[in-house]
């Protein structure tokens, strides 16, 4: 923003001539999802920008699903992607619609069509139209079928719509340019036969609309002003303007391409992810490994940090990629001023205080977030013995490690001095309990100022520490090797991309946390209790980020 002017995207250019010149009236936007899988990050950019757009000119936003292909849409898709766009907070009011609403309109719109002469139904099967079409270089042969009569056509493709022909027996074709520079005018297919039950119609079609076909009538009978899509459908733009003009709508919408979202190291295709699931190597479509919608809600990401992260990509015409870091730098500074440090111990070895009074218990007041007064504070119990990270305790140390070693003293988090006197090993020659001294002057908060410490240690009381499970996560693939192998396809996987440390220890506070409640556990990182598997028993974190990061916000101009 310089001088109080708002630097607007190429998108809000388009629109504010469309309406300076009088060719929108309202804005009305829509995010068109297929139901056939669930949705990833990507996909967050283009329903925030839809909804975004809708908002900023006052105008409607349309949630529709695009089921024009029965043979991979499932219910439980429509339902994941409805819950999905509620929780990034795209609210569409009553304006949810679905494209087999008008099968009817779209079957009428192809009539109209072949009226005009400018559709006819094909003979050929799917790999003769793909020979009939050309190349990049050549074009392509006309259908023999192209200058069958109108009647004909019609009565041919109502036979379609009777069921008189298999699967991929016959097709209804536009009739444009075979020549066309432009490979998708070279007569694209507009209806084909599909003897499939759908998830909403069931039986009732044995014909569906193709999505280049389906989707610019979809856009007009809603009144969508402005159809934004993806790059990649840049050079289909042509059919769309033509289907609007050729079924003469008097509205027509206007379709604009933007790059997509592209993050560095994940995997994002839906055939990989399917067959992920279907090996076992994930926890289903919202193991928070993957970074579908439902995959990052479960992990922990808020929707603001979603929010923010699509703002710093911004909206372009050229395709880019995202490093993964920008995500998770969005998630911790949308977290650290809101939510409470907690102390949680992962690799647990026992702190004893030898001279502390056998079955006291005191309870220190401990500041929720130290940055954010108003979190307010939480009692925690304190007692003789304790939990401490095995991190925290040396035999041996080298130089400057100012942690807890034998003859050495540390501030225990919000409470005393402790000087370690002894330990205790098992069998193995493994550590497992250290025994300290504490001194009752040093007491955190009453201005304690008689010698320093170098070293700060966080515990949890050990009689009131819930024990819990929690899970380290990784990137689901080798960031050295790339996400796909190259001589043949397949993922390149990181094989320590999930621990789990099944003894972890937190304060008892935590036993109470809700499914999707995060928190900072101190000196750890950002953790949200498990939806899928966390329950009062036997909690589950998820680690959503680590405290550190390198990534760093590129500096204004």
């Amino acid at each position: 923003m310089e001088g109080g002017t708002v630097s607007k995207n190429f998108i809000e250019q388009i629109i504010d001539k469309d309406i300076e010149e009088g060719r929108c009236e309202e804005v009305v936007t829509r995010f068109p999802p297929e139901p056939n899988g669930y949705l990833h990050i990507g996909h967050a950019k283009s329903i925030l920008l839809n909804y975004g757009l809708a908002e900023e000119y006052h105008g409607k936003f349309h949630m529709r699903f695009d089921d024009t292909n029965p043979t991979k849409e499932k219910v439980e898709f429509v339902e994941s992607i409805k819950a999905d766009i509620q929780w990034l907070g795209a609210d569409w009011g009553d304006s949810l619609f679905f494209a087999s609403d008008y099968f009817e309109q779209m079957y009428e719109a192809a009539v109209k069509l072949i009226k005009k002469g400018k559709a006819y139904v094909s003979d050929l099967s799917a790999e003769e139209i793909r020979e009939y079409r050309g190349t990049l270089t050549e074009p392509g042969k006309d259908d023999p079928s192209c200058n069958r009569s109108v009647e004909e056509n019609l009565a041919l493709f109502e036979d379609m719509k009777n069921g008189k022909f298999k699967d991929g027996e016959k097709v209804l074709r536009a009739k444009i340019d075979m020549a066309s520079p432009n490979i998708n005018m070279r007569d694209p297919v507009i209806y084909r036969v599909a003897h499939m039950t759908h998830h909403r119609t069931g039986d009732t079609w044995c014909i569906y609309p193709m999505y280049d076909f389906a989707h610019p009538i979809e856009d007009a009978i809603e009144g969508v002003s402005h159809s934004i899509c993806t790059l990649e459908f840049e050079d289909h733009r042509p059919l769309y303007d033509w289907v609007v003009r050729e079924l003469e709508y008097e509205k027509p919408p206007k379709q604009i391409e933007f790059a997509k979202l592209y993050l560095t190291n994940v995997v994002t295709g839906k055939r990989y992810i399917k067959k992920l699931v279907e090996d076992g190597i994930v926890d289903g479509w919202d193991d928070p490994r993957l970074v579908s919608i439902a995959a990052l809600r479960r992990r922990g990401f808020t929707p603001e940090s979603i929010k923010r992260f699509v703002e710093l990509c911004g909206i372009s015409k050229s395709n880019s990629s995202v490093d993964y870091a920008m995500l998770e730098y969005c998630i911790r500074e949308d977290l650290k001023m809101k939510k409470p440090r907690m102390m949680a111990v992962l690799d647990p070895i026992k702190l004893v205080i030898d001279n502390y009074p056998e079955g006291e218990v005191e309870y220190l007041d401990v500041a929720n977030n130290l940055e954010n007064e108003e979190l307010g504070s939480r009692k925690v119990p304190f007692c003789r013995e304790l939990y401490i990270d095995r991190d925290d305790f040396m035999e041996e140390p080298p130089k400057k490690y100012f942690r807890l070693f034998p003859g050495n003293e540390v501030r225990l988090m919000h409470a005393y001095f402790v000087k370690c006197e002894s330990f205790v090993k098992d069998e193995n020659g493994k550590v497992i309990e250290v025994h300290c001294t504490y001194d009752p002057e040093t007491k955190q908060g009453t201005g304690f100022t008689g010698r320093k410490v170098k070293g700060t240690i966080h515990w949890v009381p050990a009689p009131f520490a819930k024990k819990c499970e929690v899970r380290l996560y990784e990137n689901l693939v080798d960031e050295e090797k790339g996400v796909y192998n190259k001589e043949d396809g397949s993922l390149n996987l990181n094989p320590d991309s999930l621990k789990v440390l099944k003894d972890c220890y937190v304060e008892p506070e935590l036993a109470k946390a809700e499914p999707y409640d995060s928190f900072q556990f101190v000196r750890q990182g950002y953790f949200c209790a498990d939806a899928k598997d966390s329950t009062p028993e036997h909690p589950v974190f998820n680690r959503i980020v680590s405290l550190k990061s390198s990534f760093k916000l590129p500096a204004q101009s």
